[in-house]
């Protein structure tokens, strides 16, 4: 079994961002000379997350309004996790969202379906 492992990090000028890395796991890919297997992608970082979906922005606000509705950020009191921090509510959307996603590779691509 061939593997490949390679560590992208990503800055965010905000709280919450949603950024499409498709094209650099797609790189990634590229460069592991792997035809077919499966990959799989982790936000190794506990309050990030990584989910497929439609890069759209419509849904991106639906996320946004769908996850502060089920975790508000505010009030910061509301939380036992914020104590010296203010992100309990970081670590409960990540949940929901996910932490990793495995992907099918097939003839060198990321073989998400038909869309």
């Amino acid at each position: 079994m061939k593997t490949y492992r390679k560590e992208l990090w990503f800055e965010t000028r905000q709280r919450r961002e949603l950024i499409n890395i498709t094209p650099e796991v797609a790189g990634c890919l590229q460069e592991s000379g792997i035809r077919d297997g499966l990959l799989l992608c982790n936000a190794m970082h506990i309050t990030a997350s990584v989910f497929i979906n439609d890069d759209e922005s419509g849904l991106h606000q639906d996320f946004e309004t769908w996850l502060e509705g089920l975790a508000p950020e505010k009030p910061y009191s509301r939380y036992h996790h914020n104590g010296y921090e203010d992100n309990a509510d970081a670590h409960l959307k990540r949940t929901i969202m996910g932490r990793e996603v495995v992907v099918a590779v097939t003839d060198g691509k990321l073989d998400m379906g038909p869309w």
